[in-house]
């Protein structure tokens, strides 16, 4: 089978939660943004950028992070601040995206793709990632000997099943050397 496209994912994640949590991924937008359901529109929206594969993976674990508070806020009520970011900036950004990079991590595993950090800031507030790198693959680590929640189960294995990625997340493999060289 070849690699999934954003389209195959947003299928995947729209037939397992269109109908039960009225929440749909949308890809196409100039950047990512989540709308809770509104006035303009009865369903929740993910939207992720452009056709972008990790873009739409990135979006779905921001919401697999989000409880049902966060879910009924724009954009998860969080803070977001654009690239360039300082020192300080660029610590707190990471702690929020520790457990988002984590997951999306395990689903890119499970769409059998590459999954890349992303320190989201070119400035030299950013550093050189490396820390950063150690906590997501401490949390992934973690997700796989304890698991994680069921949307997020489910998910994983939809994508698996679909794409033949790696199919059990308990016995899922990974190197933190994997993730060096990118960012």
């Amino acid at each position: 089978m070849s690699l999934p496209t954003a389209a195959d994912i947003e299928q995947v994640f729209n037939a397992l939660f269109a109908a039960p949590l009225n929440t749909v991924l949308i890809g196409g937008a100039p950047e990512p943004f989540y709308r809770p359901a509104d006035d303009e529109d009865a369903r929740h929206r993910i939207f992720y950028r452009e056709d972008f594969v990790s873009s739409s993976l990135h979006e779905v674990a921001h919401w697999m992070v989000a409880g049902e508070a966060r879910r009924l806020l724009p954009d998860w009520g969080y803070w977001y601040a654009p690239d360039g970011r300082d020192a300080v900036q660029q610590q707190i950004f990471e702690q929020m995206e520790v457990k988002p990079q984590a997951l999306e991590w395990l689903l890119h595993a499970a769409c059998g793709l590459r999954f890349r950090v992303s320190l989201d800031n070119l400035s030299e507030g950013a550093g050189d990632g490396s820390a950063f790198k150690d906590r997501v693959y401490e949390q992934t680590c973690h997700y796989i000997r304890n698991g994680v929640h069921e949307r997020m189960q489910s998910f994983y294995q939809a994508l698996a099943v679909t794409f033949s990625g790696a199919s059990a997340l308990h016995d899922l493999v990974l190197s933190r050397t994997a993730l060096d060289g990118f960012y």
